[in-house]
């Protein structure tokens, strides 16, 4: 058994021993099962949270009325949640009541899909009702029950899909497959905060290339804010490399400057992702589409700084069928050479010319200032105050 799960299995003993059922569910066993990497893993329990309570001294109040604890244990947070059943999802995104039960079985049986209705106990032996361990042999993403029933409950389920495609490549299994097509105008009814969150995990995994795919195929697309305007950017990018884009904000940029956006930050702001994100892709899509040459432009290098550099240099290669890691290795030379790497190295600053000068302080020092930057940028002069006092009067400036 996995260390975080033996760390957690005190959690469990001390649950049974106050006469309660408690396993080890959800996605820490479908990753254990794959052997991939866990994080942190989830509890259920016959036990209601105010009998959870009960039992441990330090707990932590934070969905007690669905049905979940935090327990604390050797410096760890472990959310534990009491089995349960729920009612009509009018919403289509969460339930109208939530029922505490004292069978498993029950409790595995809402959840999304088969590789996430498993539960394993404290010897590491793996409850399966509904057979998620022969859905991951399969590599075959399928709901738990009626497709239908399981996306009007939650309509997220379907995006989830798609990012477990992203993230395991894994296929979709048919009847799920379908059942996305029929519902995906579901979709509509979930919080754009939700829908961002899956769409980022979706951008991490290496198989977006099929997820995009199936975004367009299920019409999921449709009901993503501002997407029907770059259709032909989710086939377009498909076609190309994108593994060499290392992160969301990468993906972000390359899709909007595909799909010829002029306002990103309106598009963005709808998706409600931080500001500094939105801003942060709105200076890569301008690079990109202004084709900034990071390497003959000094000035626009040291001004955007080396990481913006580097992922508008990438983003740029990426839509050109380049090589992007090598474009970006030559930016990184290209800033390494740089005389300075920041306003705050240059020798002089707006004391020095005032004195110089014998003027007011006003937006003239601005202006001289950026003369001076870029003379040591281009090698005109080296950054040091005499050499550079000696520029300004070369250039009749004092």
């Amino acid at each position: 058994m996995h260390k975080i799960f033996q760390k957690a299995v005190p959690i469990l003993e001390q649950i049974e021993e106050a006469g309660f059922e408690a396993y080890f569910v959800g996605g820490s066993v479908r990753d254990y099962i794959l052997q991939k990497e866990i994080n942190d893993v989830d509890i259920a329990s016959s036990a209601t949270p105010y009998e959870i309570k009960k039992i441990f001294a330090n707990t932590v109040d934070v969905g007690i009325e669905h049905g979940t604890v935090i327990v604390l244990h050797e410096g760890e947070g472990y959310e534990i949640t009491t089995f349960r059943t729920e009612g009509n999802y009018s919403d289509f995104r969460r339930p109208d009541t939530v029922e505490f039960i004292r069978s498993l079985m029950e409790d595995l049986k809402r959840r999304d899909f088969t590789m996430n209705a498993m539960a394993m106990d404290k010897t590491g032996q793996i409850q399966d009702p509904f057979h998620g361990k022969k859905a991951i042999e399969s590599k075959m993403i399928v709901t738990v029950g009626n497709p239908d029933e399981r996306f009007r409950e939650d309509a997220l389920r379907m995006m989830r899909a798609i990012r477990f495609v992203s993230q395991l490549s894994f296929d979709v299994e048919g009847q799920t497959l379908q059942s996305m097509k029929q519902n995906s105008f579901l979709l509509e009814q979930i919080a754009v905060e939700r829908l961002y969150i899956e769409f980022n995990k979706l951008l991490k995994g290496n198989n977006r290339k099929t997820a995009f795919l199936l975004l367009v195929q299920t019409g999921l697309y449709k009901y993503l804010p501002g997407f029907t305007s770059i259709q032909e950017a989710l086939q377009i990018v498909r076609t190309i490399n994108t593994g060499q884009l290392d992160n969301p904000v990468e993906f972000w940029a390359l899709l909007l400057s595909i799909g010829k956006i002029d306002d990103t930050e309106a598009f963005l702001r709808v998706w409600k992702m931080p500001v500094k994100n939105i801003r942060e892709i709105g200076r890569l899509c301008f690079h990109v589409e202004n084709k900034t040459d990071f390497i003959a432009d000094k000035k626009a290098l040291f001004s955007s700084g080396l990481n913006e550099a580097v992922k508008a240099t990438k983003i740029h290669a990426v839509m050109n069928h380049n090589h992007a890691e090598d474009a970006a290795n030559k930016v990184r030379e290209a800033y390494r050479r740089l005389p300075i790497h920041s306003i705050k190295e240059l020798d002089v600053n707006g004391n020095d010319l005032v004195s110089w000068f014998g003027r007011r302080p006003g937006p003239w020092v601005k202006e001289e200032m950026e003369r001076i930057l870029s003379a040591i940028l281009w090698e005109d002069i080296i950054n040091r105050k005499e050499d550079i006092k000696e520029w300004l009067k070369r250039c009749n400036r004092m």
